[in-house]
């Protein structure tokens, strides 16, 4: 699934991101060693958090370490890897970040079919883009992707939409320089009023304060607005 972030981060509290691939046949060997087999069910939440156990923990530190020695990597990572997933499969059977594994291993077709969507809007979240039209694409009723699109990502169709031109909005303002007008263009809005409108409820403060303050955070090295993609 297409991801976007932002995280506060300074010297003193630096951010530490890892991201580690998951391959659907390893997924699959290890639920079926764990006598699990593909199974429908419920379609996944997307994104999801789980406890940072010592287990998994220690885990990805040794995979880290691993990446200073080219041996170790070829030799070692993909076992470290196996245990980490291993380990998330293993934190909570019905839900949390082991259910969207399960999916992606078992191929959910109403889970795979929503990820399609998402990639879609993510590359190209322009206003063409009607609930209609993006349920065609899913090849379902209207009624039945705006259900299994909450269910991948928490929030309505048009929720989601609003956050990502909002958010590219407010990078574009930041980044590259773009007034309030311009960059509601840039994402695909008519109105600039209308725009200014969602843009103060979203965030809570107007285009040209929320960017003049992220600004002076930035030249203070406070924080870090690039998009994290995966």
């Amino acid at each position: 699934m297409p991801v976007e972030c932002e995280e506060d981060a300074s010297p003193d509290e630096p951010l530490l991101a890892v991201k580690v691939a998951v391959e659907p046949a390893m997924l699959a060997v290890i639920l079926v060693t764990l006598d699990e087999p593909a199974r429908g069910g419920d379609v996944p939440r997307g994104i999801d958090a789980g406890p940072l156990t010592p287990e998994i923990s220690d885990a990805v530190v040794r995979l880290l370490e691993c990446l200073r020695r080219p041996a170790d990597s070829r030799i070692l990572g993909r076992q470290t890897v196996r245990e980490i997933v291993y380990r998330v499969l293993r934190q909570e059977p019905g839900g949390g970040p082991g259910a969207a594994l399960r999916a992606l291993a078992t191929r959910n077709d109403r889970f795979m079919r929503i990820v399609r969507v998402l990639q879609q809007i993510h590359t190209d979240p322009a206003p063409s883009l009607s609930i209609e039209d993006l349920a065609k694409r899913s090849s379902m009723s209207v009624s039945t992707f705006h259900h299994n699109f909450k269910a991948v990502t928490a929030t309505s169709p048009l929720q989601y939409l609003k956050s990502i031109r909002l958010h590219r909005a407010r990078m574009l303002m930041v980044n590259a320089g773009h007034n309030a007008s311009t960059a509601a263009v840039a994402v695909g809005y008519e109105s600039a009023s209308q725009f200014g409108r969602e843009f103060k409820r979203f965030f809570g403060k107007p285009p040209a304060e929320e960017t003049a303050e992220i600004r002076a955070r930035l030249t203070a090295g406070a924080v870090d607005l690039r998009p994290v993609g995966a």
